[in-house]
């Protein structure tokens, strides 16, 4: 492998990485991961968690309060 090639593969790799945190709409907190709905509201999983009783009633999908859109929690 070329020096080049080698160099790509490692910026490509740190690009993938800095962007992985996120902010939650609900706590401002900056974690890893968030529930995400298409109109851009996103939720960590402590205040999903929380909140679980007024946006599911299935536990399937969950209801976005911003844009009223069904988001599935991917267990199905």
């Amino acid at each position: 492998m070329s020096q080049q090639s080698r160099a790509r593969a490692n910026a490509g790799k740190s690009r993938r990485r800095q962007n992985r945190s996120k902010i939650c709409d609900c706590c401002g907190a900056d974690v890893m991961f968030c529930w995400q709905c298409r109109c851009g509201f996103s939720m960590c999983q402590s205040c999903m968690y929380e909140n679980q009783w007024g946006m599911t009633c299935n536990g399937i999908t969950w209801e976005c309060p911003d844009c009223g859109a069904q988001n599935g929690y991917g267990n199905q």
